[in-house]
């Protein structure tokens, strides 16, 4: 039996019928018999999560949650065992849709985040790095010197991580606007904070040392950085991202007056920058520990600053003020209580929070080992609530 096709991006969901779809179900038009079967329609539909942060009317706030992708899921866990390096599994355009999307098939979150690292854009910065199985993520050449800073190069997506663009591009279409498809980088400072350590720390030695005996070396490379991950926010949003959280992780190792030198003005610098070119794109800001810096978080101009658990909802409202959007901020931990802990601990946090311009989340990823019914339960929970 012949056929004549022509491809077309639309999202169709599969049937039994005469078309034809590619790995990543998009919709394949073809002629059989004189039958054309018509794609199914884009949804137009804004998703609630960018309502949210706005602060139109909505009726319930949005709920995803960080690392909701990942290792607590059973369906994540089989791929790691047939994809056991986490650089292929997250560098692989297919694996990365399959894995972004498995939250997605099975509890509906308002946000579906890009399956990544805030280390990828590292190997096309010339920063050569491994993510290792119980280590985490290793450096192979730490910096220290001017000289090792001028070896970075400036970060160029399109050319080093095309994966990534074709990755949220999918998810755009796939998701069909049901949610919003959210990307995320790493903040200058905590990536600069890497590459100095070697990888992950627990004194912050080497980037203290560098920051307070060679500051300029180290504003150097946290330029190269700021002026990095401002492209990438706009690679993401230009291929699909909706919305783009910046996570700080290591910041609040910082005094607020080494935050306001070290790390605040590459935050600002990356916001202004990204406005300009897309100013109705949300920015989220997230860094734990960050109950001593909630007020400078806000100068940084980002539209949602995402609080961890060790800050009471409802204070950490009354310091950002009514401008900023928050998200959070449930303790990741509440998640292996009972499921009438996880509904109070829900109600609670959405209770502070008032009305509007707060999208639900955890204050840090979801914990290994996190029973994925309590997951269930937690969504379920969340969005049955009503304003």
């Amino acid at each position: 039996m012949s056929c004549s096709c022509t491809s077309t991006s639309i999202l169709l969901s599969p049937t039994k019928s005469s078309a034809t779809f590619n790995s990543r179900s998009r919709f394949v038009r073809c002629a059989v018999g004189g039958t054309v079967v018509e794609p199914k329609a884009v949804s137009v539909a804004e998703p609630l999560l960018l309502k949210a942060v706005r602060g139109e009317d909505v009726e319930r706030p949005p709920v995803w949650l960080m690392r909701q992708a990942g290792r607590y899921m059973k369906s994540y866990q089989i791929i790691c065992e047939k994809y056991p390096s986490f650089r292929e599994r997250s560098e692989n355009v297919d694996l990365v849709v399959e894995i972004s999307l498995q939250p997605w098939n099975v509890f509906k979150p308002d946000g579906v985040i890009l399956f990544s690292d805030i280390l990828t854009p590292l190997s096309g910065m010339n920063i050569p790095f491994d993510i290792v199985k119980g280590k985490g993520p290793v450096i192979f050449d730490p910096m220290c010197t001017d000289a090792d800073v001028d070896q970075v190069r400036e970060f160029d997506p399109k050319e080093s991580v095309p994966y990534v663009g074709k990755a949220l591009t999918i998810l755009r279409e796939e998701v069909n606007n049901e949610a919003a498809v959210l990307g995320f980088v790493g903040a200058p400072f905590t990536l600069a904070s890497y590459v100095v350590e070697g990888g992950s720390s627990k004194h912050f030695s080497k980037i203290k040392r560098l920051a307070f005996s060679q500051p300029k070396v180290l504003h150097a490379l946290l330029q190269k950085f700021a002026t990095s991950m401002a492209k990438y926010v706009q690679y993401q949003a230009d291929n699909g991202a909706q919305a783009v959280q910046i996570f700080d992780s290591w910041a609040t190792e910082l005094s607020p007056v080494d935050f306001e030198e070290f790390s605040l003005p590459y935050l600002k610098q990356i916001v202004d920058t990204v406005k300009q070119t897309h100013p109705d794109l949300p920015l989220i800001l997230y860094a734990s520990g960050s109950g001593g810096l909630l007020e400078r978080l806000a100068l940084t101009g980002v539209d949602v600053v995402s609080l961890d658990w060790t800050v009471d909802m409802a204070e950490g409202r009354r310091r950002l003020g009514a401008d900023v959007a928050v998200q959070g901020n449930v303790d990741p931990g509440a998640l292996f209580g009972s499921k009438e802990f996880i509904t109070n601990r829900i109600n609670d946090t959405v209770r502070k929070a008032g009305r509007g311009k707060h999208i639900l989340n955890l204050g840090h990823g979801i914990k290994v080992g996190t029973p994925e019914e309590n997951v269930a339960h937690f969504f379920e929970v969340a969005k049955n609530i009503r304003y």
